[in-house]
């Protein structure tokens, strides 16, 4: 796949400081820019991707833009030239391709960027039925200290008023795969062997519904998870379990601004496409195998209504 991962994503939001010290709670490491940098933003960097998060100040809560990590030259001609059969306005520079797709209203950039290079995590063994894997010690989940760190940013989430054009702007422009839909609703969509980067769902009012961040397994999400929690209970929006589409573990939060942060671990990976069937599914139930049931506002935002008519708090 000459596409290969999500490079950094630029997240706006009315409040700047109180969001960029809630992505500080949660594990990303804040980056000090040189002079020059733009005024009112923060810039945050996971263990393996590098700078992958910027919060700027908008009206209003979206994700502004979404980086797209292609290999050479002949890359960026293709999805210019796919872009361009859509009928959608092209912005081509140095090293990467840029076009906004209206139903989201993200502004996505296709660049040139190396391939993400990750050590492998230690594996933690189980003590299974039939299986001792682990003898005289305790679980080294239990034995942990520090604060979680996410190792990448693994996807978003965005509402979209018009989902096929969405999905036929990250699929047919860009070069998206499709792993899964769910029917009349949203598409899971990969540009790397995880089996979705971005999924695309039908809304009101295009908005940026979540982020979701790896750690190395379900013990580091909950530590993550209980570690935001003592903080502030407020922060929790639905967790621990585990999803049906993608298979992944799963714990969000809810930032200041109104957006959900997930950590997640053992994402389905997809690295022949041939070996892959999308499915097809239908009803809530499809989003999780076990857990508490999502609650409605994680469904349905709660400030949706807001994001409808243009209103919006926060500021600073």
């Amino acid at each position: 796949m000459s596409l290969h991962r999500l490079t950094q994503i630029v997240m706006g939001v009315p409040n700047v400081e109180q969001t960029a010290a809630y992505y500080a709670d949660f594990g990303l490491d804040p980056v000090t820019e040189e002079s020059g940098a733009p005024a009112a933003s923060a810039l945050f960097s996971t263990v393996d991707g590098g700078e992958q998060l910027r919060i700027v100040h908008t009206p209003r809560r979206r994700l502004v833009e979404l980086g797209v990590g292609a290999e050479d030259p002949d890359d960026l001609d293709r999805v210019a030239a796919a872009l361009g059969r859509l009928g959608v306005p092209v912005d081509r520079a140095p090293g990467r391709v840029s076009a906004v797709d209206p139903g989201t209203e993200v502004l996505v950039r296709v660049e040139i960027a190396p391939r993400l290079d990750q050590a492998p995590a230690e594996a933690t063994p189980y003590n299974l039925p039939g299986v001792a894997a682990r003898l005289h010690e305790r679980a080294p989940g239990v034995l942990r200290e520090g604060r979680v760190r996410p190792r990448k940013l693994g996807h978003v989430v965005l509402g979209s008023t018009d989902q096929e054009a969405s999905q036929r702007f990250f699929q047919e422009g860009i070069g998206f795969k499709v792993s899964d839909r769910v029917t009349g609703l949203a598409a899971f969509m990969r540009c790397s062997t995880d089996h979705h980067n971005v999924l695309v769902q039908q809304a009101p009012v295009a908005f940026l519904h979540h982020t979701s961040w790896q750690v190395d397994d379900v013990d580091e999400i909950g530590r993550g998870a209980t570690a935001m929690l003592a903080a502030d209970p407020g922060r929790h929006t639905w967790g621990l379990g585990r999803h049906h589409i993608g298979s992944n573990f799963f714990w969000y939060l809810k930032d200041p601004a109104g957006t959900f942060s997930e950590y997640y671990s053992d994402l389905d990976c997809i690295v022949d496409d041939a070996l892959w069937k999308p499915g097809d599914f239908e009803g809530a139930k499809s989003l999780w195998a076990w857990g508490p049931p999502p609650p409605p506002s994680f469904l349905e935002p709660e400030d949706l209504a807001a994001l409808m008519t243009g209103a919006h708090g926060g500021g600073e």
